[in-house]
């Protein structure tokens, strides 16, 4: 009877969450489409296709990014290295295809090799050796920052001999059965990506097991699961989006700039609190994620449109990334209540 009960009780508050999460992914998208009524009506400009396009490209690094640190946090966790650990799978990306000159293909498999990696030493910093996530991934940041500047010797790596690389990114597949709608081919890669996150969020026994963690790590481990392991496995689903975007920022820039990265991290796990998932664990989805990616990418583009001051730009992001934690903290209070 007990167990039952227990098993009532976690499922009740399973539901709770959901509801919650929904709520919260609802708050988001209204708040995008207000943000798309009031820069259309301040501005001819905004609703260009031109401009669109750009609010797509400016989204797709970021909102890859977000769907890894997604993971993390719903465990509970942190990843402060996913920008830099970006810019050094670009840069990896870049030996193999330019300095090497190997395929293609490789080089890709290189740049989401490197970011796996990354995120698997992180996931075992964190599970084996318990250390903080903060101190852990924050010490990745700055090992990827030097690794990418000590391997590509402080200068970007141009792909100059592969002009395919850039072409089949910046192409656009969908504008050549759709004539007219030329989408880039980069922007189609973060709608795919966010798909297969979210099956294997919702459909995978590593969802599962990703948002057990988040909310109660310890009844996890008491239950049988070898928690370690699976938190080692969600950081490096997390490097893995980060290698990802790698590959996908070379290809738009057509180089890897070594000096890249840093502050990507904070607009990607500003993306997944926006979106709902919660920093306290336990919550979350990718579908709110990709809403809050476009929040921060067309309150960026809008403000920019309206010439506000880069400064102010950033107080407004930092705002309602702060509302955000609060609106967040309101919800948790209410659950414990209820």
């Amino acid at each position: 009877m007990d167990q039952q009960a227990q098993s009532d009780e976690l499922s009740t508050r399973r539901r709770s969450l959901l509801r919650s999460t929904a709520i919260q992914t609802l708050l988001a998208f209204g708040a995008l489409i207000v943000m798309l009524v009031a820069f259309s009506v301040a501005s001819p400009y905004f609703l260009q296709f031109d401009n669109i396009t750009g609010i797509l490209l400016a989204t797709t690094v970021n909102g890859v990014l977000a769907l890894g640190v997604t993971f993390v946090i719903i465990t509970g966790g942190i990843d402060l290295s996913i920008g830099t650990v970006m810019t050094l799978s670009a840069v990896m990306t870049g030996v193999f295809v330019t300095n090497w000159e190997l395929p293609v293909s490789l080089g890709v498999a290189a740049g989401l090799a490197t970011g796996t990696a990354a995120g698997l030493v992180n996931g075992f910093l964190i599970a084996k050796l318990k250390v903080p996530p903060f101190i852990a991934t924050l010490g990745m940041l700055n090992v990827a920052k030097g690794l990418a500047l000590v391997i590509s010797d402080l200068r970007p790596i141009y792909f100059t001999d592969t002009p395919s690389f850039n072409e089949m990114a910046m192409g656009s597949a969908l504008g050549a059965v759709i004539p007219g709608f030329e989408i880039p081919n980069l922007v189609l890669c973060l709608f795919g990506a966010a798909v297969l996150a979210s099956l294997v969020l919702k459909k995978t026994i590593l969802g599962r097991y990703t948002f057990a963690l988040g909310s109660n790590e310890e009844a996890t481990r008491l239950s049988g699961v070898n928690v370690d392991a699976w938190k080692i496995i969600v950081y490096a689903v997390s490097g893995l989006f980060a290698g990802l975007a790698g590959v996908l920022i070379a290809a738009r820039l057509d180089s890897a700039q070594p000096s890249l990265g840093l502050g990507y991290e904070l607009d990607a796990i500003a993306a997944a609190v926006i979106g709902g998932t919660s920093l306290s664990g336990g919550e979350g989805t990718i579908l709110g994620t990709v809403i809050g990616a476009f929040v921060i990418s067309i309150l960026t583009n809008g403000l920019r449109i309206l010439s506000v001051p880069q400064e102010w730009q950033t107080v407004v992001t930092g705002s309602i990334v702060i509302l955000a934690v609060y609106l967040d903290i309101v919800r948790r209070r209410r659950q414990e209540q209820a």
